[in-house]
């Protein structure tokens, strides 16, 4: 917790982890008044499904891009740019007239969500640099807690009955409390670089990175995705016991992410990972047994085990000789989203073509991938 006290503490610290939890709480906010607006534009499932993946298109879109606007602007800067347009892009899907428009402003509102994602972890990873500091894995603890709120929001839905006022006030206590702390990192800028020319030695450490962020993301969605289905229909768990597994994946997450840069700061980012996937091992053994609370701890277990690895995977991704962070931050992000949209669809089609306990099993087979991605890592040094 060494970390957490660090960032409510300090407010070189607190601003840029609010920008983590400031994503979610929009994020959050647009998720959950997602039947109303499919409800008050009339479209259907498979409309809305492409609607989404506008935002998802609006996030690859600007991943290639990110890292030469940071490094020219100052990734401070970027930052602070980068939360306020994302808080004024979070009221168009709500305020969309018609499906184009709402297509048309979800893409905005992915895109602008993406550079800010890259933004504010090349922030961390810097402000870690400059300060000797770990606080990388409590950030994204701010991420999750911003879920929280987000969710604690929910219950003003039929109070406000209005969704783009409830975002709107989601806007504003974002807005709010990032222009506090704006001034507190505006000016930082990344540390030069001495850039090695492109070769196979260079890229092989940072592909590798990135396979195991698209690993771990994708573990990420599947879980959220499937575990409440494993459940009911693997497990044959009461209706009442259906959450329970995202429930304990959610706190474990949260919790872990807030503990993880103190043991972090004791075994290095390599064997963190490599920790990580130790427990989500263990997790996906429980899952496999299909008995029911053992399913529901393994799933717990899993979030605790993964709660670490996305954290470590930028702080070392920042890290990597003769790259620049946002670069290297802007890549294992680029293979993270494409894991965490790609692997709740392709495990679909695994569960329909086989079983869901098979989908577990794949997930459990690419766990050890990831410990035996870390061993590679060790042998090239790659650490933070």
């Amino acid at each position: 917790m060494n970390s957490l006290r660090l960032i409510l503490s300090n407010p070189r610290y607190f601003g840029p982890a609010w920008v983590f939890a400031s994503l979610n709480i929009l994020f959050g906010t647009w998720a959950i008044n997602i039947p109303t607006v499919k409800e008050n534009l009339g479209i259907d499932k498979a409309d809305l499904g492409i609607a989404i993946f506008f935002l998802s298109l609006g996030v690859f879109t600007v991943f290639p891009i990110a890292a030469k606007i940071i490094n020219k602007v100052g990734v401070g800067r970027a930052t602070s740019l980068g939360v306020l347009c994302s808080s004024l892009v979070a009221l168009l899907p709500l305020l969309a007239p018609n499906y184009y428009t709402l297509m048309a402003s979800l893409f905005l509102f992915g895109a602008f969500n993406g550079f800010t994602d890259i933004a504010m972890n090349t922030l961390v990873t810097e402000l870690e640099k400059q300060d000797n500091q770990k606080f990388m894995s409590a950030a994204h603890g701010f991420f999750s807690l911003g879920g929280v709120l987000a969710g604690l929001g929910s219950f003003l839905i039929v109070a406000i009955g209005n969704p783009p006022l409830h975002m709107l006030i989601a806007v504003v206590l974002v807005i709010s409390v990032n222009a506090v702390f704006f001034n507190r990192y505006y000016h930082i800028k990344a540390a030069p670089v001495d850039k090695e020319p492109f070769s196979l030695k260079l890229f092989k450490p940072l592909m590798i990175l990135g396979i195991v962020s698209f690993i771990a993301m994708g573990s990420e969605g599947a879980i959220v995705d499937w575990s409440g289905l494993y459940l009911k229909e693997i497990s044959l768990a009461p209706e009442a016991l259906w959450g329970a597994g995202f429930l304990g994946f959610q706190i474990t997450m949260t919790l872990g992410r807030f503990l993880g840069d103190a043991i972090s700061t004791r075994i290095g980012s390599v064997k963190m990972v490599a920790l990580g996937a130790l427990i989500a091992i263990s997790g996906y053994v429980l899952v496999l047994t299909t008995a029911t609370y053992f399913a529901i701890a393994g799933f717990a277990l899993s979030g605790l085990g993964f709660s670490v690895m996305v954290p470590e995977l930028f702080r070392i991704g920042g890290n990597v000789k003769g790259i620049d962070s946002s670069q290297g931050v802007s890549f294992i992000a680029g293979l993270g989203y494409t894991g965490f949209l790609m692997a709740p669809p392709i495990l679909g089609f695994i569960a329909k073509s086989s079983s869901l306990l098979s989908c577990f099993i794949v997930l459990l087979i690419c766990a050890i991938l990831i410990l035996a991605a870390t061993s590679v890592l060790n042998r090239k040094r790659v650490n933070s």
